[in-house]
């Protein structure tokens, strides 16, 4: 088969990225990442870690020591010349047709692409102007055998993540829409980096990545030295730096190649598989997913200290890899392993297979950075991902607890604290419950989510506009429609219809989406009653839950003694919103007026930094003022003036006991806001059910 080398293989060009292995204090990442390119099948990497850890640097570095692939010549899929049936949609291929070998493309996809970008879609220009059907390839093409890399993959639109994690697991994308009928091969390494303080993924979409990272910037100055030396000497010289770690390169590249060609001869025996399971089992994920990712990365993990055996170490790196995401049961609970668990279950006292002698590859002398150093469990506690966790906790005996009537809330004497009193307290909250859904009424036009009815990319369909920008669904009806009167104007005489640009229409969908849920909490003294403050605070610990799952931010006002504070600014990490949380005290006076007058602050700045999220407003409190002249007055009329702006509110009366002042229910009058007493916040209240806030 004639073969011709590519611009890439023949000309020296300029360095474009950092070297792979000049990357200082990063060994788990280079490890994850190496094996999701010898076994592909691991279904990729989501690297979590703060900013300035080399996250992206490393990925992008990645591509430049991957071996080259050879592909058919012209064709856009990247077929392999080796495929004895390729589904690429350029096909079919003449036995004899001409090859190229080319780099590895690393393909990156933007957090804003449209589901037509990344699935390709019809060709709209072909379509109107020749009216040919042709199909247009998108991202996942163009990074079949390839990487495809996702930066603040966690602000990814859900429906594109699983689109995205469906084709990395399936090897293959099908696109049925506009008339388009398509299916191509689309193998590639999956990589997501986020940062975890802009929000999370939801653990479903944790455990469809085969492998996780945590990465941090190192502690001993001597390293962070090594960091800032390397990466300044790459700024002034580029060319100079590359060459310095050209060999590092090579010799990496050579390994990587052994490795994939040695993991399809790796045996996994009945003793490996047995081992992985108990260590599965132990860890108590869910689902077989686990297991199978962690054979997997084992297997790679062999080949790529060439062995065709896999040993306890290789399931040792391997599950320290595959299980920490995995073992979360919800938002607010961090990643991680238990090593010395690990440790326990492999042990040291069973027989395991000896490994072949390896001829070819000696990692005890192998130069290569990436070498993870399994040889001690106190190598890998340095700058391990996996952290002690505790079991998990019991189960929820029921929302009885969450959701009693208000008069058996009331607290005794002995437990209330007077309003105005200087003493803090700090209460814990218990187990979250399902709360009921709470929206912004109308229609918005915000981003993707799940909470309140909007104009968004995904949904059903509803009606028809002009084009104004790239992408989009075509609505075809209303394209011959608008059309069809301008036939005879264009010189038609038969055949098909002559279209213009100006006659494409796209549907128009609506969906839902997510919203700014800001909570202004009262934390005063009428709220410091232990009991009364764990319910409190289980409230909103489960209405930040629901917003995690609802794909919103969220932002947290205090107010107690003199004053409020932004205790959290607008963010999409609903965990740290969380830990605020368990940290907020509560005693002093109630400046209630002084809240609101920070809410109104922090909605305005939000309405010029997010224009398009629509805010919904929870205020949490018994309704009290005690901070002040005229506190009462002040507060209402604070309150009257915000619920004038339309601010979509809720207030939640935390007054509990028999006697009742009702303050709570004046303010959301003045708030022009919905009222919920805190014992119906619960979806399982056996209470009359609350559409949301309009």
């Amino acid at each position: 088969m004639p073969r011709r080398t590519s611009a890439d293989e023949r000309e020296p060009h300029m360095p474009q990225h950092y070297p792979f292995s000049a990357v200082v204090g990063s060994d788990d990442m280079a490890l994850a990442l190496t094996l999701s390119t010898i076994s592909p099948a691991i279904g990729g990497v989501l690297v979590r870690g703060e900013k300035g850890t080399a996250k992206s640097t490393m990925v992008r570095a990645l591509a430049s020591v991957l071996p080259p692939i050879e592909v058919i010549s012209g064709d856009r899929f990247s077929t392999d010349p080796a495929e004895v049936r390729p589904t690429s949609p350029d096909g079919p291929f003449a036995p004899d047709a001409p090859t190229e070998t080319r780099a590895v493309r690393l393909v990156e996809l933007p957090v804003g692409a449209t589901e037509d970008r990344v699935l390709g879609s019809l060709h709209l220009e072909k379509a109107l102007s020749e009216g040919v059907t042709e199909y247009e390839p998108g991202l996942l093409a163009r990074a079949h055998r390839g990487i495809l890399y996702v930066d603040e993959v966690n602000l990814l639109h859900d429906h594109l993540v699983d689109l995205l994690l469906d084709a990395a697991a399936m090897g293959r994308s099908t696109v049925e829409r506009d008339g388009v009928s398509v299916e191509h091969a689309a193998r590639f390494v999956l990589v997501g980096t986020m940062n975890p303080e802009e929000g999370e993924l939801r653990p479903q979409l944790l455990d469809r990545f085969g492998l996780t990272v945590e990465v941090a910037a190192p502690r001993d100055p001597a390293t962070r030295v090594e960091v800032v030396r390397r990466r300044l000497a790459y700024e002034t010289d580029p060319a100079a730096f590359a060459e310095r770690f050209a060999d590092d390169e090579a010799s990496l590249t050579d390994r990587i190649q052994a490795a994939q060609k040695l993991v399809e001869d790796v045996d996994l025996s009945d003793w490996a598989l047995l081992k992985i399971a108990e260590v599965c089992a132990a860890f108590e994920v869910d689902g077989m997913r686990a297991d199978i990712v962690t054979a997997r990365a084992a297997a790679a993990h062999a080949a790529w200290h060439g062995r065709t055996a896999v040993t306890r170490e290789d399931i040792r790196a391997a599950a320290r890899l595959a299980l920490p995401h995995r073992r979360r049961r919800n938002p607010f609970d961090a990643p991680g392993i238990d090593e010395e668990l690990l440790d326990r279950i492999l042990g040291d006292d069973e027989p395991e297979p000896e490994p072949p002698l390896d001829t070819d590859t000696d990692p005890d002398t192998d130069p290569d950075p990436t070498d993870d150093g399994d040889t001690s469990p106190a190598e890998d506690d340095q700058g391990s991902a996996g952290s002690d966790v505790p079991a998990p906790d019991a189960a929820d005996p029921g929302p009885e607890r969450h959701s009693q009537q208000e008069g058996d809330h009331s607290e005794t004497a002995s437990e209330q604290q007077p309003a105005g009193t200087d003493e803090v307290t700090v209460a814990g909250a218990q187990q979250p419950f399902r709360p009921k859904l709470f929206t912004v009424g109308g229609t918005g036009t915000g981003e993707s989510g799940r909470r309140s009815r909007a104009i968004t990319e995904t949904g059903r369909r509803i009606g028809a506009a002009r084009r104004t920008g790239q992408g989009g669904s075509i609505h075809l009806t209303e394209t011959i429609r608008a059309a069809a009167p301008h036939q005879l104007a264009r010189g038609r005489t038969g055949g098909g219809l002559a279209f213009e640009a100006g006659d494409l229409r796209l549907a128009v969908k609506e969906g839902h989406e997510s919203n700014l849920i800001l909570f202004c909490v009262d934390a005063s003294g009428s709220m410091a009653a232990r009991k009364r403050m764990e319910q409190v605070k289980t409230a909103i610990l489960s209405l930040l839950m629901d917003a995690y799952q609802r794909r919103d931010k969220v932002g947290l006002i205090t107010f107690r003694a003199d004053g409020a504070e932004l205790a959290l600014p607008p963010t999409g990490s609903i965990d740290i919103a969380a830990s605020r949380l368990a940290e907020l005290p509560a005693g002093g006076r109630t400046p209630l007026a002084e809240a609101l007058l920070k809410t109104a602050d922090v909605l305005r700045l939000e309405r010029v930094r997010d224009p398009r999220r629509r805010p919904l407003l929870v205020v949490i409190t018994d309704g009290r003022a005690t901070y002040g002249d005229h506190a009462l007055a002040r507060a209402h009329q604070v309150a009257a003036h915000l619920g004038a702006t339309g601010v979509a509110s809720l207030v939640i009366d935390c007054e509990t006991g028999t006697f009742r002042m009702g303050l709570a229910r004046q303010l959301a009058d003045q708030l022009l806001a919905e009222y919920v007493p805190l014992g119906e916040v619960s979806a399982t209240a056996l209470t009359e059910v609350v559409k949301g806030a309009a």
